[in-house]
């Protein structure tokens, strides 16, 4: 399983058919490979090597489209940066996983030039924009002219194909490694439970091609031969014009976008005709949101994806004919889906023992998707992959017919926009405050957001401090979307166990009474 093969199969059965479409930029298969070949060449002219890893902070475009394979091609790992995240984070993220190369664009070379001010990690600066070259930075559109192909290093299978940085549960993002072989099934298993494969499908990159979500659609659409379709970034109006501009039949959202969608009045205004496939995950869909975008997109099929980055990123999938509130398949869209066909899964006690149907425990997942495991960090490597088994940290249950409903959550972690936010991130932040004494953060129900950051706080004795204050602080540290969007403030101290381990259940009570399950 070599992730980069499906380019050279689509150059080689279909040279002209339409590869990538950037605005009014498009290209074939043909010259796809080719610009991917000479991007790998110029990675190489700057001293990259087997194995070395070559970052990207960049927004969605065909250029980084060619980068996330062309970094592969030239036998190194690739390592998205989340776009959301401050500077610090993502210097971190460039120290911990020894980048030496950074490709960037331009909305983000103010951000480079301060990562060049925090760090030394980074030998070669690349513009990938379609400007002026900018000081200090070398230009890969003018490498990419005067290089020859270069013949694919045909990594594969066990090779680390690239590190997808999350959220860490002890306040430090940690980067998942994920093999050629762990990406490659997933996608896929995408392409059979998503239906990937019909005729002539137009794919839009909505959602951040940082994600593994959309690295895994990526790759599937490539396998297929599909088109890949790009918005620069997400916006309600630009994903309907994209729609009606280039025919896209496929896009996937997560379910903040979706209510964007459904909200803004975007549909009326443009045709999306030819739309006929929505795949969302990253957070479960609200019941009442479900039927506002059924009865808004009429004769579109909604698939629901479900799985995380230590999957690469796929677990289950919920297909359309399960999207029902009336007969024998009503009930069903409050699940997850079933299993995709490369994996395993089950639902286990405290003790590893395996449940029957209908009782809650852990969910676990093992396949040929599963990682490789987190980078440079073996213990909770050890913690997370026993025995082969990703602990997904999520609590559910599977009824008789192995569809998996999701309650809860055994890791501490926020859903908020589909962007997962793990509790110790921002607790570890908001410490750092002079004025706080002790601090917890919980996620609460939004029905904008699905899950919002919410803190308690508890000061110190003599001190006062407002909740922007709090907020602004977090703003300096942290991603936005990672900082509290509510603090309140506490006297009394915090809820306990006899082991002196904090019992956020208490806290969480009062937010997720009368709610059926436990996450949104």
């Amino acid at each position: 399983m070599y992730c980069t093969q499906p380019i050279r199969r689509a150059a080689r059965v279909s040279p002209d058919k339409l590869a990538t479409v950037f605005g009014k930029r498009e290209r074939s298969f043909l010259e796809f490979q080719d610009r991917v070949a000479r991007r790998a060449a110029s990675l190489k002219s700057v001293g990259v090597q087997e194995g070395d890893r070559v970052a990207i902070l960049a927004l969605n475009s065909d250029n980084y489209f060619e980068c996330f394979f062309s970094v592969p091609w030239a036998g190194a790992v690739v390592v998205p940066l989340n776009i959301r995240w401050s500077v610090a984070e993502n210097v971190y993220s460039l120290e911990d996983s020894g980048s030496t190369v950074l490709l960037v664009d331009d909305a983000f070379l103010d951000t480079a030039n301060e990562i060049r001010q925090k760090t030394d990690q980074i030998q070669h600066y690349v513009y990938i924009g379609d400007g002026e070259t900018p000081d200090g930075m070398l230009n890969q559109e003018e490498m990419l002219k005067q290089a020859s192909p270069l013949d694919d290093a045909m990594r594969g299978y066990e090779d680390l194909f690239g590190i997808f940085y999350t959220g860490g549960t002890t306040g430090f993002p940690k980067g998942v490694m994920i093999s050629h072989r762990n990406l490659y099934s997933s996608s896929l298993a995408a392409m059979a439970s998503l239906d990937m494969t019909q005729g002539e499908t137009r794919y839009l990159h909505a959602a951040p091609m940082f994600h593994l979500a959309d690295g895994m659609a990526s790759m599937a659409n490539t396998i297929a031969g599909n088109t890949h379709v790009f918005i620069a970034a997400f916006q309600p109006e630009a994903v309907t014009k994209a729609i009606q501009a280039h025919q896209v039949t496929d896009v996937l959202l997560v379910p903040t976008m979706i209510s964007m969608i459904v909200q803004s009045g975007a549909l009326d205004n443009s045709d999306v005709s030819a739309l006929r496939k929505v795949i969302y995950g990253a957070s479960p869909m609200q019941e009442g949101l479900l039927r506002k975008a059924l009865e808004k997109l009429p004769g579109v099929d909604f698939y629901q994806a479900y799985g995380q980055t230590e999957l690469a990123p796929l677990a289950t999938v919920l297909r359309p004919e399960y999207h029902v509130f009336e007969g024998a398949l009503a009930g069903k869209h409050r699940s997850a889906g079933q299993p995709c066909y490369i994996v395993d899964l089950k639902v286990v006690d405290p003790d590893g023992v395996e449940l029957p149907s209908g009782e809650v425990g852990q969910v676990l997942v093992r396949g040929p998707n599963a990682m490789m495991g987190y980078w440079n960090r073996p213990e909770q490597t050890a913690e997370a992959l026993v025995d082969g088994w990703v602990c997904t940290g999520d609590a559910g249950y599977l009824d008789a017919d192995g569809f998996l409903f999701v309650v809860d959550r055994v890791k501490d972690m926020i859903i908020s926009g589909g962007e997962n936010v793990f509790s110790a991130e921002v607790e570890s932040a908001i410490s750092r405050h002079p004025k706080v004494n002790e601090v917890a953060v919980i996620g609460i129900p939004s029905p904008e957001w699905g899950e919002s950051v919410h803190a308690i706080v508890r000061i110190k004795e003599g001190e006062s401090v407002t909740e922007q204050e709090i907020i602004d602080f977090c703003h300096e540290l942290i991603a936005g979307y990672k900082c509290p969007r509510s603090v309140e403030f506490r006297e009394e101290p915090f809820p306990m166990t006899g082991a002196g381990k904090l019992r956020k259940m208490d806290l969480r009570k009062k937010y997720w009474e009368g709610k059926g399950r436990q996450v949104n």
